[in-house]
This record gives structure tokens, sequence and C-alpha cells, in this order.
């Protein structure tokens, strides 16, 4: 296996161990030889782990790639939670007790290179910690409160701030890592037999109407759970509940992912789960994925500032720019112009080191396909909205849409259904729905999205009340399962 060593600059790493090739991030990123590698494992050592960040997406595209990356995307956005320090403390405070017992201020820092301290004292306190986060260059705090020690920062160190005396400290610990295995520590197991829903009320765009969130309840008490709305009011008293039911417009850099995290590291049935959270929110990550599998899709780039001229000469007039992490129809436009191509591209870089470019594929509906634990569950047509090329047309005032039609899934081409189980099932066992175009007898998966769909009155039209026990029932056999009632 090829061990790759990602750094910002190929200075930064200065030492050489046996196997190790160190690669610089935008090489790793833009490089077909590093997307089409199959055996390797990498290490991000970048200066950078931002959102979005080039960083960042070495960790996402490296997961994207089957590279195994330390760390991963998951452990990046663990680092910005504001909940990890009291989870760490919740999991591993017995422990900290134990290591620092003969610390005699009330303050203390160590530093974890790979999983190993200086401090052979502090040994098994760096590797729990290197297991659960996954972070190769970790500085951590505490303080001592009421006669115990509690965590008070965990941070993400740069190989520019390690100090000049360790740095040898630091290759030979990589060199150990790399002779060993390590595996995540298990999650602790949910308590309370209860379901929780969480929306909000307030917010526009919706993957569920109100009348769809009655019928959920309605389900769920139907089928001997108890359903209670929350919204973000809640957060603190999630993990209170068995199961969690996201119906609020997820992302990466927003609350629901956090709250997902939370729920999955309490031991909660939690759809979409945070994985399917991280993979479904980024199209750059989507593409190479697909790609890799040979799932057919649009004539598709990865753009960033280096090759941009080459996107016109590529994908034609008109073509579509992309966002990464844009959802309902927010992020995607239309160029017809080499101008438009420069201005949009520009705003778009301002906020993702990455954005994607495809061929435009005009069609008068796409295909949804919605997939629950990899199973097909329902068939959509989505219309464009009225005079737009897209099906939801932002219009100052209100957004437009247009029709969506149910059909009976043996009714749906057999392709559609083949491909969207596909492609669904790169991702995990959670409730998605896969965006399929068609032209002609061939068809192309435009994306897939966590946490999909379901207004009462569109998705249901075949199915009705049906669909909404459909999915209950696998949050109840699931938590059953979690609780040990189902062999």
């Amino acid at each position: 296996m090829n061990i790759l060593f990602v750094v910002s600059h190929t200075r930064d790493w200065p030492f050489h161990i046996p196997g190790v090739k160190v690669v610089p991030a935008r090489l790793y990123l833009n490089d077909p030889a590093y997307r089409d590698c199959i055996a390797a494992k990498v290490f991000n050592l970048c200066k950078s782990y931002r959102y979005q960040s080039r960083g960042y997406y070495v960790s996402l595209l490296g997961d994207a790639r089957g590279h195994q990356p330390v760390p991963d995307a998951k452990a990046l956005e663990d680092l910005h939670s504001g909940e990890l320090i009291h989870l760490l403390d919740d999991e591993l405070g017995e422990s900290f007790q134990t290591a620092l017992a003969g610390i005699g201020s009330d303050c203390f820092e160590f530093r974890c290179y790979f999983g190993r301290t200086a401090d052979r004292r502090h040994a098994q306190l760096g590797e729990q910690l290197f297991n659960r986060l996954r972070v190769p260059l970790l500085r951590i705090r505490f303080e001592r409160r009421d006669a115990c020690w509690h965590l008070r920062g965990v941070h993400a160190m740069t190989l520019d701030g390690i100090r000049p005396e360790e740095q040898r400290s630091v290759a030979d610990a990589a060199s150990e890592c790399l002779k060993g295995h390590r595996t995540r520590a298990r999650e602790p197991a949910a308590q309370k037999p209860s379901m929780a829903i969480l929306r909000s009320p307030d917010c526009p765009s919706q993957p569920s109407n109100p009348a769809a969130i009655r019928k959920f309840q309605e389900a769920a008490e139907l089928l001997g759970m108890r359903p209670e709305l929350i919204t973000r009011e809640d957060i603190g008293r999630v993990t209170q509940f068995d199961g969690l039911f996201i119906r609020d417009t997820t992302n990466v850099n927003h609350y629901t992912y956090q709250l997902a995290r939370q729920a999955a590291m309490a031991g909660m049935v939690v759809m979409d789960d945070p994985d399917s959270i991280l993979k479904c929110s980024n199209k750059v990550y989507m593409t190479e994925l697909l790609e890799r599998h040979q799932v057919p899709i649009p004539k598709t780039m990865t753009v960033h500032r280096g090759n941009l001229d080459q996107v016109i000469p590529a994908l034609g007039l008109p073509c579509i720019l992309k966002q990464p992490d844009g959802c309902f129809s927010v992020g995607v436009e239309k160029i017809e112009s080499r101008e438009q191509m420069t201005a949009t591209a520009e705003a778009l870089f301002t906020t993702s080191e990455l954005i994607l470019a495809q061929e435009y594929l005009p069609t008068q509906f796409d295909w949804r396909v919605g997939i629950l634990d990899r199973q097909p569950l329902f068939v959509c047509r989505y219309f464009m909205a009225p005079g737009h090329w897209q099906i939801i047309k932002h219009d100052e005032s209100r957004p437009r849409e247009g029709v969506a039609e149910a059909i009976a899934i043996d009714d749906a081409p057999a392709e559609v259904i083949e491909i969207a189980m596909r492609t669904a099932n790169l991702i995990g066992d959670g409730f998605y729905g896969v965006d399929i175009k068609q032209r002609g007898h061939h068809f192309y998966v435009i994306e897939i999205n966590d946490n999909p769909n379901v207004d009462a009155g569109n998705e249901d039209g075949v199915l009705k009340d049906k669909l909404y026990r459909d999915v209950m029932n696998v949050f109840r056999k699931r938590i059953e399962a979690r609780k040990g009632s189902i062999p």
C-alpha cells in the first residue's frame, strides 16, 4: 500500500520515512494519478483544515478515493464542534483523572503526535485521544476544577507549530504509528426508546411540509414509538431520545451536521447519519466517488483557478457551474459566456478551493428515486419550473417550483431504479434521493441527496400513508436491534 503524507508544501515535512511519499496538496487534489490510485493511505498534514480549504478537500476526496484519510472529514468537523469537549469529558473523564493524578498545577497541556506523547506517563491517554479523534498532531489542554480534571481545549497542530527540539520525535512517532492499526472507540449505547423529529417551522425550504410531518408522527405512534417534534432550541436534550429523524435542510457547515454527530456518538439511530450528510453535501466528493465506481454522470470537471480556462473548450456553452455544497437549486449557475464564467467562478472561489463544472443537459423533468435501507421506496418525476431550466426558480418574491409526479416503482424504467440503487449504496443504508436525467435511452446521475423531500401530496402520491410507515418502521427495527430486542 502507498503511504502518502499530504502537505501544503514539500518543505513542510523534511524527514525521510521508508515507504512514505510526501505529496503537495495541490498535486494530490488535481493530478489524475492520485485520483486513480487504489491502494493508498493518506495522512493529511496540511496547514489548514478550514471548511472547503485545500486541507479540507484532501480529507474529503481522500475518502472518496478510498484512501482512508487521517484525519477524515468527520474528524475535521468534530474539531470545530462546540460539543466535542463535553463529549470527550463524558467518554474519557475517568482516564483524565488517572493520567493526570500526579500533576501539581491546576492547568496542564500536552502534545500528541501520531498518538504518541513525550512523557510516557501520558502515553495511554494520548493513544486514546488519537484513536477517538484520528488527528495526527494535537495540542490538548486541561484544567482542574473542584478537584477533577476537565478538558479545556483540543486543537489540531500544523507542522510549522512543532518545536525544533521535537521534530525528530514527530518523525519517530509517525514511523511507529505506521506499524500499527488503530480504530475508533466504540460508541455508547442509547437509553430511552423515543423518537425525535427535527424541523425548522419558520424556514421556507424544508424537506417535509407540515402535513407530511404529521403523517410521520402518526406512523411512529402506530408502530409503538413515542415521537416528539424538536427544533434547534432542543439541541441540549437530543441525546435523551433513542432515534433522530432530521427533517431540516442539512449541510456540513451547519448545526444539523453537528447535531447528527452528537446523536450518533450517543448511540442513537440517526437518519440521515453524519456520514451521509458529509458525503452528499459536497458535489466535488460526489463526482469523484461516482467516477471511481463508473456510475454514469454528465461530462464533469473539478475546477480550480489553474484550469478555469479549460472549462469552455471541454464542455462548451452553455454549461453549468456548481457551488460544492449548494442545495435547493441554490449555487447552481447556467453559464452562457466567457465573461459570465469568469465572474461566477471568482465568486464561487471565495468560499471553496474547488468548484464543479458540468455539461448542460436540458430535460423536461428529472427522475428522483427515494432509497431507504438499500431498497427503492418511491419514484417521482420533477418537472422544471415554468419558463426555467431548473426545478426551482428563485425569484425575488418567492421560489417557484415545477410539478412533482409520483409514479409506481414498477412503472419506472428498470435502468433508473438500478442506477439509483447502485448509487445510493455507495453512500450507506440511510434515506437518499437520487436525481437522474434521461436523454433518449441514456441515464445520468446528477446528485445524491441525503434527507430527501417527502411532502404530502407529492412523493406519497402512490404509497400514501404506507410511505410514512415504511420510514418509521426502519427506525423501529434499528432501535430494537440496538437494544438487543431483535436477534
